[in-house]
C-alpha cells in the first residue's frame, strides 16, 4: 500500500531559485534492487509527462569517489528523488549522492523527496534493519574516517524526516506512481508566462507596489486585491505580478475572466477544475458540482504554497467558490484578485486593496505615441498640441489610449483637428463615449460584425464566427474581423478565440440600445428583460436580426406560441437556459443559426425549414426521432450539426435517393452522426 508521508520541514515552504537548471529531477536510487523495476517505470512515467529527468548510465563505471558528472547533474536539477531501497544503504555511492542531494537542498533551495521502497522510514531515519546492517559494515571498513560514516547517518535521518512516500509491497505500485508523478508535475515545470501587451509604460511601479503588498517571502496566507475602472490594467498588473514570481511557487494559476467563464456552461464547476488542475497537476477534471470542489481544493491546497490569480470577479460567490478563505491554502501562499468592485473585496476581508490610478501625462503621452505613431515623428508645436489635446482627452485611461491611437494611426494628423472640435461639442461624461470614437470611425459592414460579437460571439472561435456572419450576409467578415484587431476593438488570442474588452463590449450593446425604446424594435436581443418581454407580449418586428435567451433563474418564461412569426428577418436564435412554456408554433425561414442546448423537445416541428441554415446545434437534448427526408430537404448551406448526447431511438432516411450523393455523404460527417 502506498502511503505519502508529510513532516514539518517540507520542502514546500521553500521556493525555487530563478537560476536555470539542467534538469527538472534526478533520481538517486540502488540500481540493483529498482532500475528494472520501480524506479525504471517512474523514470519513463515522468519523461512521458514532459518532465526532464536524470536518471543514471548503468554502465557508468564505479570509483571510489562520486563523479564530476553526476555532482553537477544534481546540482542542476530543480528536485530530488531518493529511492529507499533494502540495499540502498550498502552502497557508499548512494550515500555519497544522498550528502550532496541534501546540501544543495541547504544551500540551493534545491526539494528533495523521499520514496520508501519496501522499507519502514523509521528504519532509514534510525538506521535499523539492513540499514543498520549496511553502516555497521561501513564503520568497519571506514575506521579511519568515523566522519565520513557519521554524515552518511546525520543525511539519513534527516532526509528520512521529509515530506515523502512510503510503498510496503501491498497495493499497485503504478498507483504510487502516477501520484508522484501528478504532485511533482506542478512543482518542477516552470510555470507558462502569459502574454504581455508590446508597450509596458508605467507598468514596472505599479507592478512593483502590488509586489511590496504581496511579500513573497512571508509565511502568512496573504489576499491582496487590485481594484479599479474597466481598462485601468489591472489584468495587465496582475498578469505581470504573476510572470514575475509564479516559478517561486510549489503551484500556480492564472484564473482569467472569471466574471465570463461562471456564466458560461459548467461555469463555477469548470474554473474550480482549471485551477485544481493547474496547481495539483490532475490530468483529469474530478469535480462535478461546486459543493464538492470546495471541499477538493481546501484538501488538496492546504498543504501547498500557491499563487493564485484570481481575475475579473463580479460576485461575491465566485470568490466563495474559487478562494474561499486563507486556511484552503498553505503557509506563504498568495492570491490576487482582480475587480471592478471594492466591495467585493472588502466583503471578502482581502487586504491591502490596489486602487490602480489612471496614467500620467507623460506616461500617457508615451503609451498613446506608441500605438498613433508607427515610427519616431518630430512633431512641430500645433502637432503636439493635438496630441496634447488628445492624451488628456483619455483621461490616462491605458485602454482608451491604445483604441484611440490606433483608430489615428493611418490617419493624418492635420485632420485630428476635425475630430477634436467633435469632441469639444460633445465631451464625454463616461469611459465608453471615448471607445465610441473607434466605432464611428468603421465602415457600415465592419460596424455590423463589431455590434454581432458583442452581443452574440465574444469568446467564440474565430473560424466559426466568420463562417456563422458569411451566412448572415455579412461582407467579408473575414476581412472585418481584421480590421476590427487592427483598431484594438478585438484581439484573437493563442486559441483563436475572439476577444473583447469589457468596455468595448458594453459600448457596442450601448449601441444597440440606441435604436429604440423598444426592445422588438432593435436588431439584436440579450438582456434577459427584453427577451422575456418581447417573447411573452409578441412585440416582435422583422427589425430583430438576432436574439439570446440567457435567463438569471430558472423561471418558466410563458412565450406566446407564434411570437416569432413577426421576427421575419431572425437570422441567429441562441438559447442558452430559456425554459418555455409552451411550443413555438413557428421558425423564421430566414434562421441561418439555431442553437438549444438540452431542449425539451421530442420532435422538431414539420415547418421548421432549414433551407437556409448554416449551423444546427442542439447537444444533450431529449430529440428522439430526427427525418432527414424532411428537414434535409436542401442540404447545401449547412456546414455544421452538432447533435451529441441524443437519446435517438433511430434515422429515417426516407427518400435518399432524392438528395445527391454529397448530401448523403456529408450527413454522416456531422459530429453526433
Amino acid at each position: 500500500m502506498a502511503i505519502q508521508l508529510r513532516a514539518s520541514s517540507s520542502f514546500s515552504s521553500v521556493p525555487f531559485s530563478t537560476r536555470s537548471y539542467t534538469h527538472d529531477v534526478f533520481l538517486s536510487f540502488r540500481g540493483e534492487d529498482t532500475r528494472y523495476n520501480f524506479t525504471g517505470h517512474l523514470h519513463r512515467n515522468l519523461v512521458q509527462r514532459g518532465i526532464n529527468t536524470f536518471i543514471d548510465d548503468d554502465a557508468l563505471p564505479r570509483g571510489e569517489e562520486i563523479s564530476e558528472a553526476l555532482l553537477r547533474a544534481i546540482e542542476g536539477s530543480k528536485l530530488s528523488l531518493i529511492v529507499f531501497s533494502e540495499n540502498y544503504a550498502f552502497s557508499k555511492w548512494c550515500l555519497d549522492e544522498m550528502v550532496h542531494i541534501l546540501e544543495c537542498r541547504r544551500s540551493k533551495n534545491q526539494m528533495v523527496r523521499p520514496i520508501f521502497y519496501k522499507v519502514d522510514p523509521s528504519d532509514v531515519r534510525n538506521q535499523r534493519g539492513t540499514f543498520g546492517v549496511a553502516l555497521a559494515q561501513h564503520e568497519s571498513r571506514f575506521e579511519d574516517d568515523m566522519d565520513k560514516v557519521s554524515k552518511w547517518r546525520a543525511a539519513l535521518s534527516e532526509a528520512a524526516n521529509l515530506s515523502g512516500w512510503h510503498f510496503s509491497g501491498t497495493g499497485y505500485e503504478y498507483e504510487l506512481i502516477d501520484n508522484i508523478v501528478e504532485e511533482i508535475s506542478p512543482q518542477v515545470k516552470e510555470p507558462t508566462l502569459l502574454d504581455m501587451p508590446k508597450c509596458q509604460v508605467g507598468l514596472d511601479s505599479r507592478v512593483e507596489y502590488i509586489l511590496e503588498m504581496l511579500d513573497v517571502g512571508g509565511s502568512d496566507v496573504r489576499m491582496v486585491g487590485i481594484w479599479g475602472i474597466g481598462g485601468i490594467g489591472k489584468t495587465t498588473i496582475a498578469k505581470a505580478a504573476y510572470n514575475t514570481i509564479a516559478h517561486k511557487f510549489d503551484g500556480s494559476c492564472f484564473l482569467a475572466n472569471v466574471r465570463e467563464g461562471s456564466k458560461q456552461h459548467g461555469g463555477l464547476v469548470n474554473l474550480q477544475n482549471i485551477l485544481l488542475s493547474s496547481i495539483v497537476g490532475q490530468k483529469e477534471s474530478k469535480i462535478n458540482n461546486i459543493h464538492e470542489g470546495i471541499t477538493l481544493l481546501r484538501e488538496k491546497l492546504r498543504h501547498k504554497r500557491v499563487f493564485l490569480v484570481v481575475d475579473d470577479v463580479d460576485d461575491l460567490d465566485q470568490l466563495e467558490k474559487l478562494a474561499g478563505r486563507t486556511d484552503w491554502f498553505g503557509h506563504g501562499s498568495r492570491v490576487i484578485i482582480t475587480t471592478r468592485d471594492k466591495h467585493l473585496l472588502i466583503a471578502h476581508q482581502v487586504k491591502p486593496i490596489y486602487k490602480v490610478h489612471e496614467l500620467g501625462y507623460h506616461e500617457a503621452l508615451e503609451l498613446f505615441s506608441s500605438n498613433a505613431f508607427k515610427d519616431n515623428k518630430n512633431l512641430n508645436d500645433n502637432e503636439k498640441l493635438l496630441v496634447t489635446t488628445v492624451v488628456k482627452y483619455a483621461q490616462g485611461i491605458p485602454l482608451a489610449l491604445e483604441v484611440l491611437g490606433s483608430y489615428l494611426c493611418d490617419t493624418s494628423i492635420h485632420k485630428w483637428q476635425a475630430m477634436l472640435d467633435g469632441l469639444k461639442k460633445n465631451p464625454p461624461r463616461r469611459i465608453q463615449d471615448i471607445l465610441i470614437i473607434s466605432y464611428d470611425g468603421l465602415q457600415d459592414t465592419v460596424k455590423e460584425v463589431f455590434l454581432d460579437i458583442a452581443c452574440f460571439f465574444k469568446g467564440r472561435n474565430t473560424n466559426d464566427v466568420i463562417q456563422i456572419l458569411e451566412g448572415c450576409d455579412r461582407i467579408n467578415p473575414e476581412h472585418s474581423i481584421k480590421v476590427l484587431e487592427e483598431k484594438a476593438l478585438i484581439y484573437v488570442d493563442v486559441c483563436g478565440q475572439i476577444c473583447m474588452h469589457d468596455l468595448l463590449e458594453e459600448m457596442g450593446k450601448d449601441m444597440v440600445l440606441q435604436q429604440s425604446t423598444e426592445p422588438g424594435k432593435r436588431s439584436r436581443l440579450w438582456r434577459h428583460e427584453d427577451v422575456q418581454e418581447v417573447l411573452t407580449k409578441n412585440t416582435g418586428t422583422k427589425k430583430i436580426e438576432g436574439i439570446m435567451i440567457k435567463m438569471p433563474t430558472a423561471d418558466e418564461i410563458s412565450l406566446s406560441p407564434k411570437c416569432l412569426k413577426k421576427m421575419r428577418n431572425l437570422k441567429i436564435f441562441i438559447n442558452v437556459n430559456g425554459r418555455f412554456g409552451a411550443n413555438f408554433d413557428y421558425y423564421p425561414n430566414q434562421l441561418r443559426l439555431f442553437e438549444w442546448h438540452d431542449c425539451p423537445l421530442k420532435y422538431l416541428p414539420s415547418n421548421f425549414n432549414m433551407k437556409n441554415l448554416i449551423r444546427l446545434s442542439m447537444p444533450s437534448s431529449r430529440i428522439l426521432r430526427f427525418e432527414v427526408f424532411i428537414y434535409f430537404q436542401d442540404f447545401s448551406l449547412l456546414k455544421s450539426l452538432h447533435l451529441t448526447n441524443f437519446p435517438f431511438e433511430f434515422f429515417f432516411f426516407f427518400g435518399m435517393t432524392e438528395l445527391s450523393e454529397h448530401a448523403k455523404s456529408e450527413i454522416f460527417k456531422f459530429e453526433g452522426m
